[in-house]
């Protein structure tokens, strides 16, 4: 074995040392490269988890540092919403402080339909021994209700309600608040919405001045469920009526913004109630004149009528009516059409407006009381004749005369001697053509030719009261102005708002115009007196009926053709029927104007409203205690 060569002896002959460093550099050199390369990705994919895990700690952190309160509010949004608190709406008053219209809280009963069938379904799953599921409780609970509110609900009708397929349903309105607590207290899933239920214990009393306002039930949103003015005075001030809303949280059924679930409201800032309205309006003068413009509108088989009553001196108005009217308490009676026709209906309104030409003649030194004027029986106006509503030869008439039997012709040839650009400048000193500024919806401006439009024919209309138009408020404030020393003051309805705090604030000082100077005006005032004397000898003014025994009243009576629809020209049988009065003429207190529309002349008056005007003036001597007048006016001549 000694003797052998090669390389296999020459290793065996090898120290041990150098076949160990050997054996260990050739497993190295011999080493396959797939295992260098295995541990090169095990190293990558150990980084890249690291780094992974890096970002999303960023991530973590930045979420909590800075979005936390926005991710809060967004997950709280998606399970709450606000609502609206309504607002305690304001009372509106008359001059004395009764009350005309006024709110009282309820509740309006709900349920949310959906959340009711779940959670009673699951207990019946739960307990089916028990008999109770969506079905008998909904029985239950409609009968319980249907006791609590009988006349306002019926079992049949809850139930019909509970069963719908809706996710929600309003059941009952108006439910008093303790009433509802009971309700809720014995069916928690019973929930309720605050209203208000808005009375007026007057019924038709002032409706047409007042208006209505009721709840809003066709939005589905429930923050949109106001209680807002639908008509009159409800409607125009509703922003001062109405107040501020609170806001509510409410919990809502998931993926609902709407669908309330009872029981998790918590108000976060309350209402502020609305202000009062105290009005110039006295409540037992408008009930009379209501009354008595009805019954009279009945009895003269007249279409319709309008009348008001205003202070002389202030223009306050004390009572509007119309004959007929809605009850706001009823919600049958509410018209599409609410408006108030004794402000928004003009009408030609005939001899009334004669008041123009009285005041022109005199304030321009045309004419005086007791001067004299031929006048015919009538008279050729460019293509046609104007007559006096008698047959009469040329006759001797003072200037009084000529209104108090009321003288077309009389008037035309006064009318005349003014100008027409005089006569057109004293109809807009008297507000003809313009919005009075009363402060009530709906308001008309009547009608009145421009002065570049007229035409021949036009200066033989409108001193005799026809081609144009006026409402009665506009008729009255004429004779307000003249009772007034020729100041005419905008009338006004509304006097002051009293806030929430109790403070009040008066409303706006109404605007005033000098129409004529007072000794204009009180002459024509007292021109105006001989329209209700009754003399001897053809010495008898137009209306006598409306004399009030025991104070001098000044006042001018009108008949206005009304134009026929079906021809389109002037009617020989339909008229606007006016009057306007003065009372006490003396010491003028109240200003009265009266419209009837087409009355068929079947009372012994035939076509008048003296008779109603001599009513009115009766009882508001009678209520306001009026002093006598110190003598009766005196009888003077009318025709020589």
């Amino acid at each position: 074995m000694a003797g052998r060569t090669g390389p296999a002896g020459a290793g065996r002959g090898r120290p041990a040392s150098a076949r160990r460093t050997y054996s260990t550099t050739a497993r190295r050199t011999a080493a396959p490269t797939g295992a260098t390369s295995g541990r090169g990705r095990f190293t990558a994919v150990r980084i890249a988890l690291v780094v992974l895990l890096a970002i999303a700690g960023l991530k973590l952190v930045h979420v909590q540092t800075f979005e936390a309160e926005a991710l809060s509010a967004r997950a709280e949004k998606q399970r709450t919403t606000t609502i609206d608190i309504p607002a305690q709406r304001g009372t509106i008053k008359d001059r004395n402080g009764s009350d005309l219209a006024f709110s009282v809280e309820t509740r309006t009963l709900t349920v949310n339909l959906r959340l009711m069938r779940k959670n009673w379904d699951e207990a019946a799953q739960k307990a089916p021994e028990s008999g109770q599921n969506f079905q008998t409780r909904a029985t239950e609970a409609a009968k319980f209700i249907a006791a609590k509110l009988p006349g306002k609900t019926t079992e049949r009708e809850l139930l019909d309600k509970f069963t719908k397929p809706n996710a929600f349903t309003y059941l009952v309105n108006d439910v008093e608040p303790s009433t509802a607590d009971a309700i809720r207290e014995k069916f928690p899933e019973i929930g309720m919405e605050k209203r208000a239920l808005r009375e007026y214990p007057g019924g038709t009393l002032a409706a047409d001045i007042i208006g209505s306002a009721n709840w809003r039930m066709d939005d589905p949103d429930p923050s949109k469920h106001n209680l807002g003015g639908l008509a009159g005075l409800e409607s125009l001030r509703n922003n001062d009526l109405a107040g501020t809303p609170g806001r509510r949280l409410v919990s809502t059924e998931q993926g609902s913004d709407s669908v309330v679930i009872p029981g998790t409201e918590r108000d976060l800032e309350p209402a502020t109630a609305g202000s009062d309205l105290e009005l110039t309006v006295d409540s037992d003068l408008q009930y009379d004149l209501q009354s008595k413009l009805t019954d009279y509108v009945a009895k003269s088989h007249a279409k319709g009528g309008s009348a008001v009553i205003m202070d002389s001196k202030t223009g306050e108005v004390y009572a509007l009516a119309n004959d007929k009217s809605i009850d706001p308490n009823d919600p049958a009676s509410l018209r599409s059409d609410q408006s108030n026709r004794a402000v928004t209906t003009p009408f030609e309104p005939g001899s009334v407006n004669k008041i123009i030409t009285a005041a022109a003649a005199i304030e321009n030194g045309i004419a005086t009381p007791e001067s004299t004027m031929p006048v015919p029986g009538s008279l050729r106006v460019a293509d046609h004749t104007v007559h006096d509503a008698w047959s009469h030869g040329t006759q001797p008439f003072t200037t009084t005369g000529i209104f108090a039997k009321s003288s077309n012709v009389g008037t035309l040839l006064l009318s005349r001697k003014i100008g027409e650009d005089a006569y057109a400048d004293m109809m807009t000193k008297f507000g003809l053509g313009q919005r009075t500024g009363i402060g009530l919806p709906g308001e008309s401006s009547g009608s009145v030719p421009k002065r570049s439009q007229w035409t021949g024919t036009t200066f033989g209309n409108l001193p005799i009261g026809q081609g144009l138009s006026m409402t009665v408020l506009q008729m009255a404030g004429m004779y307000q102005a003249i009772a007034n020393e020729g100041l005419r003051v905008e009338p006004r309805i509304v006097r002051s708002q009293i806030n929430p705090d109790g403070s009040r604030t008066e409303e706006p000082a109404p605007r005033t115009t000098q129409v004529v100077s007072p000794q204009t005006a009180n002459t024509v005032k007292d021109m105006l007196r001989a329209v209700t004397q009754k003399g001897s000898s053809g010495n008898s003014g137009t209306a006598p009926a409306a004399a009030l025994e025991g104070y001098q009243i000044s006042g001018k009576t009108g008949t206005g053709q009304q134009v026929d629809p079906n021809t389109g020209a002037y009617s020989d049988s339909l008229y606007n029927i006016t009057f306007a009065g003065i009372l006490p003429a003396d010491d003028p207190r109240f200003v009265v104007g009266i419209r009837l529309d087409a009355p068929d002349g079947t009372l012994p008056e035939g076509h008048s409203a003296a008779p109603l005007f001599h009513d009115i003036a009766s009882y508001l001597a009678q209520r306001y205690q009026l002093p006598l007048s110190d003598e009766p006016a005196p009888v003077v001549p009318l025709v020589l």
